[in-house]
């Protein structure tokens, strides 16, 4: 899709007959926004552009403006998901869905929750690996999850299997060697996704979780080992885990629909 077309635009190239219906119908699809109130603006789009719907972000938001947002969402698209939601804003969108009969399914662990009127999402066939190096990583690796399997992924997980313990490691690669991209979560020194990267052939998405305190805590001693390892890594932000399951869905969708 062209960047900043506007409908104009796509009405002018399919009138000219460069574009099909079908393509000018996807290229509309991919300009939609829809207003709520004076508050959002909802890219609706955004799945035909970019093959991943849009994810809301809780933290900052005022509830009842989440509520509302998720609501009209859910209502255009039948489906939404949203991260970093504390149990108080998951019970007001609960109660304002709750009129239309709409499910809310929260993961308090991983603070996200997934709103929806529709059939669970069909499965494409990719495979995402998904690994943490303690317990305290697991509610970064648990919206990663999420997000993942909300984008067709099957995903498996293992957990609590870090350098600190490194033979718990090995079994764990063994079960999960048939993913097509692993993401791996780990806090403190960050050393886990270094190795897997070391083991395994396929890609790795390092995930530094703001775990670990004192000099270069809360993530910071992770990122900067992330950055520098030896092994072939690609690194996301400090407990960022929706970059790392939608960056994995993204592989594993390729992946999955040959």
């Amino acid at each position: 899709m062209t960047v900043n077309q506007t409908l104009k635009d796509v009405l002018e190239t399919f009138k000219k007959g460069e574009i099909s219906v079908k393509d000018a119908e996807m290229l509309i699809d991919g300009l939609r926004i829809e207003m709520v109130g004076d508050i959002a603006r909802l890219d609706m789009g955004r799945n035909v552009r970019c093959g991943m719907p849009e994810v809301i972000l809780g933290e900052g938001k005022a509830p009842e403006h989440l509520a509302e947002i998720i609501y009209k969402h859910v209502e255009v698209s039948g489906r939404c998901i949203a991260t970093r939601v504390t149990p108080e804003m998951m019970a007001l969108v609960k109660k304002r869905c709750r009129v239309s009969d709409i499910s809310c399914t929260y993961n308090e662990r991983a603070r996200t929750l997934v709103v929806s009127r529709l059939p669970p999402v069909k499965k494409h066939g990719g495979v995402v690996g998904i690994i943490t190096a303690g317990t305290s990583d697991i509610g970064v690796a648990e919206e990663a999850r999420i997000i993942a399997e909300e984008t067709g992924c099957i995903v498996r997980t293992a957990y609590d299997v870090g350098a600190a313990g490194i033979h718990r490691l090995f079994p764990a690669i063994k079960e999960l060697m048939d993913s097509d991209v692993f993401i791996v979560a780990a806090g403190r020194e960050g050393t886990l996704p270094v190795i897997v990267a070391g083991l395994v052939d396929r890609p790795v998405i390092g995930v530094p979780v703001s775990t670990g305190y004192g000099y270069m805590g809360k993530g910071e001693a992770a990122l900067a080992s992330m950055l520098q390892a030896c092994s072939v890594l690609t690194v996301v932000n400090i407990d960022a885990g929706f970059t790392a399951g939608a960056f994995a869905a993204k592989i594993a969708g390729m992946v999955g629909s040959k």
